[in-house]
C-alpha cells in the first residue's frame, strides 16, 4: 500500500467524522510487511512473515472523547470505525483537557529523514546470514556449548496522520536487525549471553560474523563469577545499560508523569538535577535514527534542543493533553521523547576503568526495582569486579541500589562507546558510588 494511498484513507475519515458532528478528530492508518527467520544448531527453527494494517479514530464532541480501532481497510469498515468512536463518545465524562493539539502547533515542513530502506532478502539468504552469524558465535571459544539461535528480522512499512485542523502527513520507514545468543560452560557451570545489531538500513547493521563473535566472547567471559564484598563501590553501567538509565530520567520529566505526581523530578525545571557533566540533547532530525520523525503522534512539528544542560534541566517531554494539565504548551513529545543524546566526556571504556581504579563494571540488570515516586534504585545485577583498572574476574547475583537523584548527580564520566542506531545514544557511565550488595 503506498503512501498517497494510506494519506487519502486518512482524509477520508476525517471528512465521515465531520458528517458524523464531532467538533473534531484525528486518525492514524497505517500499513506494513515484516519477516523473522531464526536458526539453531544450524538447522532452520522459525519463520515468520507478517502483513498488518490498522487504523485509529479518536473523535470529540465537545470535551467528550470517543476511541475506536480496526484492522480493515475497507470503506464499510472505516465507517463503522467512526460510527463505533463516534457511540463511545457519548458515553464519557467530560474531560477538560482533551482535544487535539493547538492548531498553530502544526508541522508545516516534512524533510526526508531517510527513514526507509526496504530489505529486499529473501528467506533463504536470511537463514544464510543466520547461520553464518550463529556458526561465529559457536567458533569463539571451545568453552561455548550450546546454541539458544540466531535470526534475522526486517520490517518495512508506512503511516499516514491526519486531523481536523487540515494538518496530513506521514512517511515510510523501516527497520532490520541481527542478533545471536549462545551458551559456554566450564566446571559444570553454565553462562549465556548474546548480542545484536539494528538499523534502519541493512548496508548499517554488523556482519554476522561480527555479531556472532561478540555474542560468544560476552557469554565466555562470564565464566568464572566470584563473589564480592558488600560495601559502597564506584560503578560503571556498560553502554546498553546506560541507555536504560537515561531512559528513566526522560521518563521522570515526561508530561504523563508529571501530571500525576509519580516523578521524582516534580518541579525541577530549571533546576541542578545530574552532574555538571551531564549533556542531553534531543535531535528529531537524525538522518536514519531510530526515533526520528519531522512531527509527533498529534501532528506537532518537533524540533531539536537541548533537555540538560551542565546538569541543569531545561525541558519536559510533553504531549497536549499533558501540557494542558500541566499548564504549559505542546513540546512535540505525544508519543514519546525522540532520538536522545547524551554527550561523552571523551572517554573510551578503556578510560572510565582506569578513571574508577577500583569499582563494579555492570552488564546485565535484573528485575524492575525503581520507584518513579521517589527515585529509589535497587536492581539485580551482574558484571566485572575491576581493580586498578583492570577487569579482574565476572560477578553475579549481586543487588546495586541508591536513590537516582544521587546517581545522577554522581556520574564522573561518559563513555564515547554508544551503540549505534539506538534511539538512546549514550556511552557507558561511571558513577561515583551506589551500595553493592552480595552473599559474601
Amino acid at each position: 500500500m503506498q503512501q498517497d494511498q494510506l494519506q487519502q484513507i486518512a482524509q477520508d475519515i476525517i471528512q465521515l467524522t465531520r458528517k458524523a458532528g464531532a467538533s473534531s478528530a484525528e486518525t492514524e492508518v497505517s500499513f506494513g510487511t515484516g519477516q523473522n527467520v531464526s536458526v539453531r544448531q544450524g538447522e532452520t527453527e522459525n519463520i515468520e512473515y507478517n502483513r498488518d494494517k490498522g487504523c485509529s479514530v479518536t473523535v470529540y464532541f465537545g470535551q467528550r472523547k470517543g476511541y475506536a480501532s480496526t484492522s480493515d481497510l475497507s470503506p464499510q469498515a472505516l465507517e463503522d470505525t467512526v460510527e463505533a468512536a463516534c457511540n463511545i463518545a457519548k458515553y464519557t465524562a467530560e474531560d477538560a483537557f482533551c482535544g487535539l493539539a493547538d492548531a498553530e502547533l502544526m508541522a508545516k515542513d516534512f524533510p526526508d529523514l531517510s527513514l526507509h530502506h526496504p530489505w529486499h532478502i529473501d528467506v533463504d539468504t536470511a537463514l544464510s546470514l543466520a547461520k553464518r552469524c550463529e556458526a561465529a558465535a559457536l567458533a569463539a571459544d571451545p568453552r561455548i556449548s550450546n546454541s539458544e539461535g540466531a535470526s534475522i528480522y526486517s520490517q518495512s512499512g508506512a503511516f499516514a496522520y491526519a486531523n481536523s485542523h487540515g494538518f496530513t502527513g506521514g512517511y515510510p520507514s523501516s527497520r532490520h536487525s541481527i542478533s545471536c545468543s549462545v551458551i559456554a560452560e566450564a566446571n559444570g557451570l553454565m553462562q549465556r549471553d548474546y548480542w545484536y545489531s539494528s538499523a534502519r538500513d541493512a548496508l548499517d547493521l554488523d556482519t554476522p560474523e561480527q555479531v556472532g563473535q561478540i555474542a560468544g566472547s560476552r557469554t565466555v567471559r562470564r565464566l568464572g563469577a566470584r563473589p564480592i564484598k558488600t560495601g559502597q563501590y564506584p560503578v560503571i553501567f556498560e553502554a546498553p545499560l546506560a541507555s536504560g538509565l537515561i531512559s528513566t530520567l526522560i521518563s521522570a520529566i515526561s508530561g504523563g508523569n508529571l501530571y500525576r505526581k509519580s516523578s521524582f523530578l516534580l518541579d525541577s525545571l530549571g533546576q541542578q538535577i545530574a552532574s555538571p557533566l551531564l549533556q542531553i540533547d534531543e535531535d528529531p532530525f537524525l538522518l536514519k535514527g531510530a526515533a526520528s520523525s519531522p512531527f509527533d503522534n498529534e501532528g506537532v512539528a518537533c524540533r531539536p534542543r537541548t533537555l540538560v544542560e551542565n546538569g541543569v534541566l531545561q525541558g519536559y517531554l510533553l504531549g497536549s493533553y499533558s501540557a494542558r494539565k500541566l499548564g504549559m504548551q505542546s513540546t512535540g513529545n505525544a508519543g514519546g521523547a525522540h532520538n536522545i543524546l547524551v554527550r561523552s566526556t571523551g572517554h573510551s571504556l578503556v578510560d572510565l576503568l582506569q578513571t574508577m581504579g577500583t569499582g563494579l563494571l555492570v552488564t546485565e540488570l535484573l528485575g524492575h526495582g525503581m520507584n518513579m515516586v521517589t527515585g529509589d534504585y535497587s536492581r539485580g545485577a551482574a558484571g566485572y569486579w575491576v581493580e586498578n583498572g583492570e577487569i579482574m574476574h565476572p560477578v553475579e547475583e549481586i543487588t546495586i541500589a541508591s536513590n537516582m537523584k544521587e546517581i545522577l548527580k554522581g556520574i564522573v564520566a561518559i563513555g564515547k562507546d554508544h551503540i549505534p542506531h539506538s534511539s538512546r545514544l549514550t556511552g557507558s557511565i561511571l558513577v561515583d558510588r551506589m551500595t553493592v550488595a552480595s552473599g559474601e
